[in-house]
């Protein structure tokens, strides 16, 4: 998605910005992993800064308050939400969606089987973290695996595999 928004859509910077904790409580791997996995996913696209910003912000956080937190420290910025239409479909689960979308207008990008009225089309591969994921709790170690390496970037699956990530929970390292 970052890279279509910058080379297609030409936006002038896009700021990925993880999660720290998720609003509806889902189970995350620790931050600092995801931070750095993220930072490694995009060091090759100029055009794209990872933040560590949610980290920084009272909990629990929702999108609203980092995009008032991005707004305060660049007040100059013309703020936009990237979001795959799945996400949007979901906007009635957020808090303040109706503020968020005035501070930072969504760009909807659309995912398989999730489509709707105002929507981007693109060409974002037919898979989810969640898959991917899976994807590296079945993988046998020492085995590679085609579909991991088609997705996820080489520097990305040496830190996973590095930190243990993903793996099922009986050999998971924290």
């Amino acid at each position: 998605m970052a890279a279509y928004l910058g080379a297609v859509v030409e936006f002038d910077h896009v700021l990925v910005v993880p999660v720290f904790e998720h609003a509806f409580r889902k189970s995350l791997t620790r931050f600092e992993h995801r931070l750095r996995m993220c930072q490694l996913a995009f060091e090759p696209l100029p055009f794209v800064e990872v933040s560590p910003l949610e980290s920084t912000l009272k909990r629990p956080n929702y999108t609203l308050n980092t995009l008032q937190a991005i707004q305060r420290a660049h007040p100059s910025w013309e703020l936009r939400l990237a979001i795959g239409s799945d996400v949007l479909e979901e906007s009635h689960k957020w808090h303040a969606f109706d503020e968020v979308t005035r501070l930072a207008p969504p760009y909807v990008l659309a995912r398989h089987g999730s489509a709707g009225v105002g929507v981007k089309s693109c060409l974002l591969p037919r898979i989810s973290s969640t898959e991917i994921r899976q994807l590296f709790a079945q993988q046998q170690p020492g085995m590679p695996n085609r579909n991991i390496e088609d997705l996820v970037p080489l520097t990305v699956r040496t830190y996973i595999e590095e930190n243990g990530l993903y793996r099922p929970a009986a050999t998971a390292q924290p």
